[in-house]
């Protein structure tokens, strides 16, 4: 089960629960890795301790502007040199994300972008209400095809469509958040399933799961879902 990646997503501001979550999710039945979003990238410590990080590390900063700032802002990441992912929206067209990966391409050659398509906090009413006419599938296959057409590493998406997307290419990398033990606890999530399902039965590449293992017991709730993977 060790080639199953994991990214842990470190939602918080403080480096103390930071260092906390990595030194207890040290496991050698996974492959750990950590992303960070824009509550820690934009906290006061949190840009020099990534700077720092002797761990690889997943971006999550869903870059969604115009292309020059776009480009500019992956530029201004360059000393982040354990940096292995970072996000771009799919929203932005696919001039934007041809900049991203083509400057990201330039300052690090080891940096993956993803391709962020509807988020998981989103269902169908949802996003009706942004103006959007298609399903969930439906766009998320669109921006698919547009993140393929800008030349991406892979896609972000909940994993009730990663299987449609597998269908599609069975090469690409595909990360899945939403992750929940339970159904019943989503908390500000629509779109969610279980670390079981997302990998056996809708082919997930990794997921990303927070707070059911960083909130409580750290090292219990990692076991939980190493356990989960198992039966």
């Amino acid at each position: 089960m060790s080639n199953k990646k994991i990214f842990i997503a470190c939602d918080t501001n403080s480096t103390l629960k930071v260092k906390k979550i990595i030194s207890q999710t040290n496991t050698d039945k996974l492959d750990v890795y950590y992303k960070f979003g824009l509550q820690f990238f934009y906290s006061k410590k949190g840009r020099s301790f990534l700077r720092k990080l002797n761990e690889y590390f997943f971006l999550d900063l869903k870059l969604n502007d115009i292309p020059q700032t776009c480009l500019s802002a992956i530029n201004s990441i360059r000393d982040l040199k354990n940096c292995r992912y970072i996000t771009a929206h799919a929203n932005g067209g696919l001039n934007m994300l041809k900049a991203i990966k083509k400057e990201a391409n330039k300052i690090n050659k080891k940096i993956k972008v993803l391709g962020v398509t509807v988020l998981t906090s989103l269902d169908n009413k949802s996003l009706k209400q942004t103006g959007h006419t298609k399903s969930i599938e439906k766009l998320v296959l669109h921006q698919f095809n547009l993140c393929k057409s800008a030349g991406l590493d892979g896609i972000i998406c909940s994993a009730k469509e990663a299987g449609l997307l597998k269908k599609k290419n069975k090469n690409l990398e595909i990360i899945c958040p939403g992750i929940r033990f339970s159904s019943r606890k989503k908390n500000d999530q629509k779109r969610t399933t279980s670390a079981k399902d997302a990998f056996y039965k809708y082919g997930a590449s990794a997921i990303v799961i927070g707070r059911p293992i960083t909130q409580g017991n750290i090292k219990n709730n990692l076991r939980k879902l190493i356990n989960h993977l198992d039966n």
